[in-house]
């Protein structure tokens, strides 16, 4: 599969980049700004939380419209400005004296994180893939989980050694520069304009059609009444928000039982994880699987984890680590299944509108999951006698969502009358 002269590989490789900086700093930086703003300024944490809530909001809200920005202004042009963006915001977080001035912060980060999100890599990726493609934006997406591994230790090292301000201007701007170089010499480029043809295959030779049988145009509001498009967003909204709710809040109660250093090893592993899962899934998928059905695998996986950390009762090593396993092995697939699911339920000219759309409604809901489930852990009741790290409420709300999200998800399948790939007309 892999053809390392294909020029799509190159693309997706300059993908692979831009996940890992636009995670690494539009998402990852968030949880480090947070205790620092806290320390430095005294802000309350509701304040500077507000604040990451409206960067991931905006953030959300842009990225839905990414196909007409791309149509607007080039796909190149719009990542360039957007990496300069992001990092303009993100020194303002740093500069921020006032409430105010870090909420316009706020919305200039947001915005420029559109140009870096999983829509963007989406966008950037499909072109060039059709049979490929679970392979490639399993990848690309790789470079998010990458960004969380390098870029979580790397602001707090570079804030530490360089002060906040100029942390920022060190990490962010030469991560402008460097996706700047990328975006003009990779994703300045289309198939057409170089005479390929997707999956590298001979000019000329007929695409495969995997799009089902019954799929339609949905243009305008007709999108918003297809079955399919609203079970597809709800499914990966519920989930999203299930996900970053209790990944937000895994460290604390790991560390009761692992410690400070083994409970930053253990979410870490999550990480880990979530590569190896959507690596599996990537090469290994058959072509004419029931992508629903797979993502729902995907879903339940990560219930399974759930269950594990529930029964672990905060005390349990071993279940602890079975939950960490079952939760990371599903945790990027959340992200990259969808578009996949899009790829085969949609027609072609329909596909990065609906991915934009899904990611956007996805990444709206995980906005306010961490401070949901905070919610639940604060006014859950207390059981008496349990360890510190037990927390039964939020496991189970973690769980409750995911079930939720494979019920919806099951709810939009319909199976072509044939699973073989048909040769497009």
């Amino acid at each position: 599969m892999f053809r390392s002269t294909f020029f799509g590989w190159r693309v997706t490789a300059g993908a692979f980049v831009l996940a890992i900086f636009g995670w690494g700093l539009g998402f990852y930086s968030l949880p480090v700004f947070l205790g620092v703003l806290h320390e430095m300024r005294g802000w309350p944490l509701g304040v500077i939380s507000g604040a990451m809530t409206t960067h991931l909001l905006v953030g959300s809200a842009i990225a839905a419209r990414l196909p007409a920005l791309h149509t607007r202004f080039g796909m190149a042009r719009y990542t360039q400005a957007g990496s300069v963006l992001i990092a303009v915001g993100l020194l303002g977080w740093a500069l921020a004296r006032e409430p105010w001035q870090l909420y316009a912060a706020a919305v200039l980060s947001g915005a420029g994180w559109s140009s870096m999100s999983a829509a963007a890599v989406n966008a950037i990726v499909s072109p060039w893939f059709i049979r490929a493609r679970p392979a490639a934006l399993g990848m690309a997406y790789n470079g998010g989980s990458i960004g969380g591994v390098v870029f979580s230790p790397l602001w707090v090292a570079a804030i530490a050694l360089l002060g906040f301000p100029y942390a920022v201007m060190a990490l962010a701007f030469s991560a402008a520069l460097i996706i700047w170089v990328i975006a003009a010499t990779l994703f300045s480029r289309t198939p057409e304009q170089m005479g390929l043809a997707p999956d590298g295959d001979a000019q000329g030779t007929a695409p495969l059609n995997l799009t089902l049988p019954d799929a339609r145009p949905l243009p305008g509001k007709l999108l918003w009444r297809d079955r399919r498009f609203l079970t597809l967003a709800a499914a990966m909204a519920l989930s999203l928000f299930a996900q970053l709710g209790l990944i937000s809040h895994l460290f604390s109660l790991l560390l009761p039982v692992f410690g400070a250093q083994r409970a930053g090893l253990a979410v870490a592993m999550v990480t880990v994880m979530a590569v190896v899962g959507r690596m599996v899934i990537g090469w290994f998928m058959p072509i004419d699987a029931d992508r629903r059905l797979v993502t729902c695998i995907g879903y339940g996986i990560q219930l399974l984890g759930s269950i594990a950390f529930l029964a672990a009762q905060g005390t349990s090593v071993p279940l602890l680590m079975l939950g960490i396993i079952l939760f990371g092995a599903g945790f990027g697939n959340a992200t990259s299944l969808p578009p996949l699911v899009a790829q085969v339920e949609f027609v072609r000219e329909e596909v990065l509108r609906v991915v934009a759309l899904v990611v956007g409604i996805g990444q709206a809901a995980f906005a306010f999951g961490p401070a949901a489930f905070g919610l639940i852990r604060e006014f859950s009741p207390h059981v008496e006698g349990a360890s510190a790290g037990a927390a039964p409420w939020v496991f189970i709300a973690a769980a409750i969502f995911q079930g939720l999200a494979i019920a919806v998800m099951l709810l939009g399948r319909k199976r072509a009358p044939s699973g073989t790939p048909r040769p497009a007309s």
